[in-house]
């Protein structure tokens, strides 16, 4: 078997049960994935040094086929109602089954952390099938030193075979796509899809699964740091703004997805930042759109000009969810260590297409739980196949795909550490105002900008407030820079009968949906719920 590059010779592919490869690439770096991929035609290269991919079907994760394996360990630790469940039989024979379908194939393997506190942190292994897969994941974990290489061996290991199609009669899942995850034997195995999230994601699962037993509080979120140490934290869905709000350049950005909480601080899970591009502009947002041009960059699904090579981020005929794999240190602000202390401010961004939320609003700790819980955005009409009007969009702790256990474990985690540290929060929209989408503009990005300046400096605690009469949350009623009428959203509606209706619907929505949580919650939290306690505006 050809082996190449760098690796713990006494834990090799044999370990996991893999025999009969054509060959394994160890952590191999940039120059040379680039070359393997290049020459395989996995990818092509942009104006800019990046090398683009497109990954076919799949063009977003599949949360519907991923499974975890129901065993005694798991049993109660799991929240089944949102996780599906395999028997240890049924993923021994997927095992089995991969390990066929890897003879023969040549590899490549990145041996990685999972989190940039060595006492939180977990060694994963990633065998993929497309050297493109390796630099994605090279990219997006931390990356070892070479010396320590030599010891390496790994809590958990993922073999991604995009080639390999599930049989749902004979492994006992829905497709031929399958991210199976077995906690107890430390393995991921992710077959017929060629979307390189799945990856990160599942390392993500795994830290959410394990850290809580620490202590230490998962968080599907961004971060950065100001100069005085003050350090925020930005939770929301895929495309809220995390990633264009912490890449503040007045601010050390700690990284753009995924963060862990602990006795400590705050670190960063990853070592590297993965954006959404559709419509990216370098007026915008020049950090990211600099670090997508360049060398060591992966983009997925950007269609490239064919004569020139230069990526159109306008451009969305594979999909809304074009996106952009680089290193952290590819923004010019970012933190050599990932790691930083207490936060002094916390952030919920919602894209409200309803254009009923203010653009920002003062959270007590039982509403910051509650929208925690919660984890609101709405989707527009557009950007999935039979979407019309604006639909909200509910994924509990910002993440519902990568949370193991019950959400009230991880919302009692935040409560109480917001409540310790004396936590500021907040709720952003960066969604619509003057209607809903189709009808009222994107909220200015100027304006959130202006408004975070305010909540993270301390300035915006100073202003008066008002309480909204359908959310209940405290809204600045005036703010220096900002247009009036846009702090009250009824104002900025022609229709303000329209507005009503509309923000009572999306009120509504939001107690069906929190019927699911309420007898995991307090008497504060409840009263924190939304309800129309006073006429429109």
């Amino acid at each position: 078997m050809l082996e190449t590059g760098h690796r713990n010779s006494a834990c090799g592919a044999e370990a996991f049960g893999l025999r009969n490869l054509a060959g394994v690439h160890w952590n191999l770096q940039a120059p040379a994935l680039y070359e393997h991929a290049l020459a395989k035609n996995e990818g092509k290269l942009s104006s800019g040094g990046a090398l683009m991919a497109e990954t076919g079907v799949h063009t977003g994760r599949s949360p519907k086929d991923k499974f975890v394996v129901r065993d005694a360990s798991t049993e109660g630790e799991v929240w089944w109602d949102n996780n599906g469940a395999i028997t240890p039989a049924q993923f021994e024979t997927l095992y089995q089954d991969f390990l066929k379908a890897a003879a023969g194939k040549e590899l490549f393997a990145q041996d990685l952390y999972g989190g940039a506190d060595p006492s939180c942190r977990i060694k994963a292994r990633v065998y993929t099938e497309y050297a493109w897969h390796s630099l994605f994941i090279r990219t997006m974990l931390r990356r070892p030193e070479r010396s320590e290489l030599d010891s390496y061996v790994p809590d958990m290991t993922i073999i991604d075979l995009p080639s390999f199609k599930a049989d749902p009669a004979r492994h006992g899942v829905r497709s031929e796509t399958i991210i199976a995850v077995d906690f107890t034997r430390g393995i991921v195995l992710i077959g017929s899809s060629s979307y390189a999230g799945e990856m990160k994601k599942s390392v993500f699962t795994f830290l959410n699964y394990l850290l809580p037993k620490k202590g230490v509080m998962p968080m599907h979120c961004s971060a950065n740091v100001g100069g005085a140490g003050d350090v925020c934290l930005f939770f929301g869905l895929s495309g809220t703004g995390k990633t264009t709000l912490s890449a503040d350049p007045k601010r050390t950005l700690l990284g753009d997805d995924e963060h862990g909480w602990s006795p400590d601080g705050v670190f960063n899970f990853e070592g590297g930042c993965y954006a959404k591009t559709i419509r990216l502009s370098k007026e915008a947002e020049p950090e990211i759109f600099a670090a997508s041009n360049r060398f060591g960059t992966v983009l997925e699904n950007v269609i490239l000009d064919p004569d020139t090579g230069v990526p159109d981020f306008d451009d969305g005929r594979l999909t809304e969810n074009t996106r952009s794999c680089y290193p952290l240190d590819f923004i010019p602000n970012a933190s050599p260590t990932g790691r930083a202390g207490m936060p002094k401010n916390l952030v919920m961004l919602t894209c409200d297409a309803f254009g009923v939320l203010p653009p920002i609003a003062k959270l007590t700790p039982a509403q910051a739980m509650y929208h925690f819980l919660s984890g609101y955005t709405a989707k527009v009409a557009g950007t999935e196949k039979g979407v019309k009007d604006p639909e909200a969009t509910f994924s509990t702790c910002f993440g519902a795909p990568f949370m193991p256990r019950h959400p009230s474990v991880y919302g009692n985690m935040l409560r109480d550490l917001i409540a310790k540290h004396g936590v500021d929060c907040w709720l952003v929209n960066t969604g619509w105002t003057g209607g809903k989408f189709g009808v009222g503009r994107r909220m200015p990005i100027k304006v959130t900008r202006t408004l975070l300046t305010g909540a993270l400096d301390g300035s915006l605690k100073n202003v008066s407030f008002r309480t909204d009469p359908y959310f209940g949350f405290a809204v600045p009623t005036s703010v220096p820079g900002i247009e009036p009428h846009i702090l009250y959203p009824s104002k900025t509606w022609a229709d303000k009968a329209d507005f009503d209706a509309t923000a009572r619907r999306l009120v509504a929505m939001f107690q069906e949906n929190f019927g699911k949580f309420e007898k995991h919650v307090d008497a504060a939290v409840l009263e924190a719920q939304p309800q129309v306690r006073l006429a429109a505006e």
